[in-house]
């Protein structure tokens, strides 16, 4: 999804890392116009003491929230207020929810249902419900990281280097499992989108593996982008570019 014309992006500053902040603003801004900005939290609380900057450098509105009772996060309940009466304005065609609390999945869920775009932000540890009740589902990890795949590789191998050897191979399995999902999905889509020769599109299967798989991203696999993942796999797949309209190349595959 490239064509919003109207996003409204809502942070909740209690489960966002600061330091991403701006690469997920670039990264959004990939999908079309921001016009929304808010960022909600308690802005007397240490934890986000030093928010202050950044928020005012890339001109996000902050949203004060208050704890009415001592343990009690209000936060996520004013992001979700705000959400609503965005929503019932009409104006805006997608929002971007920033945060890894499972907390948010009703309302993906009802903004899901009136038909906008909904695309969270969220860490690896946020749960699968918040994940799949999004359109599309991005990692925080992924962001702003560099996704070369050769050094993906030194670094899973630094990393696994320095677990036990259980953990270690806990990792690798639980890689393998993942890419072998996404080649199960590859397999449908290459069944379901191909043409008369027998290739389908990357981008159609990419937006397939997004509707099934909203957290799926190439660079969690070490890819810049689908066509690379499909590319480190020539047991599996052939592929092929050809001319589009205008100067566009078509990437397609065919599996083998």
């Amino acid at each position: 999804m490239d064509n919003l014309q109207r996003i409204a992006m809502l942070i909740d500053a209690d489960n966002t890392q600061l330091g991403k902040l701006e690469a997920v603003i670039r990264e959004v801004s990939t999908m079309g116009r921001i016009v929304v900005k808010r960022a909600y939290g308690n802005w007397r609380k240490d934890l986000l003491k030093n928010w202050e900057e950044e928020i005012k450098r890339l001109a996000i509105k902050a949203e004060q929230q208050f704890d009415y009772v001592t343990g009690k996060n209000a936060t996520d309940m004013a992001l979700v207020i705000d959400a609503m009466e965005l929503l019932h304005t009409k104006l805006y065609d997608g929002f971007v929810l920033v945060s890894s609390d499972s907390d948010y999945t009703p309302l993906s869920i009802k903004l899901h249902e009136s038909g906008v775009f909904v695309f969270g932000v969220g860490e690896k540890k946020t749960p699968e419900s918040f994940i799949n009740s999004c359109d599309e589902f991005i990692f925080l990890e992924n962001i702003s990281a560099d996704s070369e795949t050769d050094q993906k590789a030194d670094s899973d191998k630094a990393a696994d280097s320095r677990k036990p050897e259980g953990a270690a191979k806990s990792g690798r399995k639980k890689r393998i499992d993942d890419i072998n999902e996404i080649h199960k999905l590859l397999r449908i889509a290459h069944e379901k989108y191909q043409d008369d020769d027998g290739y389908t599109n990357v981008s159609s299967a990419g937006t397939y593996i997004k509707r099934v798989k909203p957290d799926f991203d190439a660079r969690t696999y070490g890819y810049i982008k689908l066509p690379k993942l499909i590319e480190a796999y020539p047991a599996k797949y052939d592929m092929k570019k050809y001319p589009g309209k205008g100067t566009v190349n078509i990437i397609a595959y065919r599996c083998k």
